[in-house]
């Protein structure tokens, strides 16, 4: 394996973006998130990218202080909260739900803006009589680092629990062979189902590497991550040259 491999995303989003993913996946009220459950959730997160070796900005790590700080904040009484803290805000969460709340506005506020730029896109002047223009295909909803890794994380669950599944003295998988075999699979427009990339994996270490070859062609913008919802199967496919 190529362990000295990084990679850099430009798909990358901040810490909050990570934090309403979460919320979003889980179907969690936003006023009523559990300190425990999301900081256990965000730390996954940060696990994940340190065995992929990503480069992460300081603020997820940031992030994750404050959501520990937090949590523990979380635990204690009432009467025993640190001192310097608003006694009208008895609640640790309120300041991060307020945040959250602020970039959910303008992150829904950029949503609408990018649509109508979309919309605009596939209206198309009247040509002449008679002469009548398709309209452009609507795309599935393009995948982000997050929902990636989500799938990822769950490729690792699934096959951890497999007795057959052992590690393999002596393997040498690399980026670049994963990234020739990932080309050859969506090849002539073929679409390539994301746990279709794992089918036949045989180590823990073939699947990071499996991995890291998707996200170094999603940089490169040689393949496209689809998904038409959330909880759908994450398909991969071939930019059209």
């Amino acid at each position: 394996m190529e362990t000295e491999y990084k990679v850099r995303l430009e798909i990358f989003e901040g810490p909050l973006d990570l934090l309403l993913y979460l919320i979003k996946r889980d179907e969690l009220d936003i006023y009523d998130i559990s300190l425990e459950r999301i900081t256990k959730q965000y730390l996954e997160y940060l696990q994940a990218f340190k065995e992929l070796n990503i480069d992460v900005a300081g603020e997820f790590v940031v992030m994750a202080a404050n959501l520990i700080y937090l949590k523990s904040r979380s635990l204690l009484p009432a009467d025993q909260q640190p001192p310097e803290e608003d006694v009208d805000e008895a609640d640790p969460r309120w300041d991060l739900i307020r945040q959250l709340i602020e970039y959910k506005k303008f992150k829904e506020a950029a949503a609408q803006l990018q649509a109508r730029e979309l919309q605009q896109e596939r209206t198309f002047a009247r040509v002449g009589e008679g002469v009548t223009l398709a309209a452009a295909p609507f795309r599935l909803g393009e995948v982000g680092i997050f929902q990636l890794i989500n799938a990822f994380q769950n490729v690792l669950k699934r096959l951890d629990a497999r007795e057959d599944l052992r590690e393999i003295f002596g393997e040498n998988f690399t980026v670049s062979d994963k990234i020739e075999w990932i080309l050859q699979q969506v090849g002539a427009g073929t679409v390539l189902r994301f746990r279709e990339l794992f089918a036949r994996v045989a180590s823990r270490v073939e699947i990071v590497v499996t991995f890291l070859a998707l996200l170094e062609l999603i940089r490169l913008k040689q393949v496209r991550a689809v998904q038409n919802n959330i909880f759908e199967e994450i398909e991969i496919t071939a930019v059209a040259l």
